[in-house]
C-alpha cells in the first residue's frame, strides 16, 4: 500500500500575497518579478479575502485599452472572491479531483481557516509521479481503492477521457 501523500507535504509555504488595496500595476510586477501567475490576496489581519491571476490582471490592460484612459485599478477591483480553497489534511487525490474539475491553476491552502501555502497543479502531478515511483508493484496510483470515487468518476467520465 502507498504512502497517503497529504496537500501540506506538496504545498508551497513561501508565498507572494497581495493586499486589497495596493495598485493593480504594483501587484503585476510583482508576479513578474517572482515569475508566479497568481497569488493570494489577504486583508490587514491575514485573512484571505481573493486570489489574483494573470489573467486577472490582462482585464485591466483590455479595459483601458477600450475606454482609452489610464485607471488607478486596485487588486479589490480585479480579484476573484469567489475562493476555492483546500484544507492542508487533504490528501492529493482530493486536490486532483478538485484540478480537474476546475480551470484555476492554484490552490489556497488553509489550516484552521488560516491561509498556510498554496498548492498547484504541479505540485499535485510531482505528488502523483512520486507515488508511482515509490510503489512496490507499481500500480497503487491506478488501484481504485485508494482513489475516491467521484475522481474516478472524473477519469472515467467520456469528457475527460476525449480530452486531447
Amino acid at each position: 500500500m502507498s504512502k497517503i501523500i497529504l496537500v501540506r507535504d506538496v504545498m508551497a509555504t513561501k508565498l507572494h500575497t497581495l493586499q486589497p488595496d495596493m495598485s493593480l500595476v504594483q501587484a503585476i510586477a510583482i508576479l513578474l518579478k517572482h515569475k508566479i501567475s497568481g497569488a493570494p490576496v489577504v486583508d490587514e489581519a491575514g485573512d484571505l479575502v481573493g486570489i489574483i491571476s494573470e489573467k486577472d490582471c490582462l482585464r485591466l490592460f483590455v479595459n483601458e485599452a477600450f475606454y482609452d484612459q489610464a485607471t488607478e485599478a486596485r487588486v479589490a477591483d480585479y480579484m476573484s472572491t469567489a475562493i476555492q480553497t483546500i484544507e492542508a489534511d487533504a490528501d492529493v487525490f482530493k486536490a486532483a479531483q478538485v484540478f480537474l474539475e476546475n480551470s484555476f491553476r492554484r490552490l489556497p491552502v488553509l489550516e484552521d481557516g488560516k491561509l498556510v501555502g498554496q498548492v498547484s497543479r504541479r505540485d499535485i502531478l510531482l505528488a502523483s509521479l512520486k507515488l508511482v515511483q515509490e510503489s512496490p508493484v507499481k500500480k497503487a496510483w491506478t488501484d481504485a481503492k485508494y482513489i475516491p470515487e467521484e475522481l474516478l468518476a472524473v477519469l472515467n467520465s467520456k469528457s475527460f477521457s476525449s480530452r486531447d
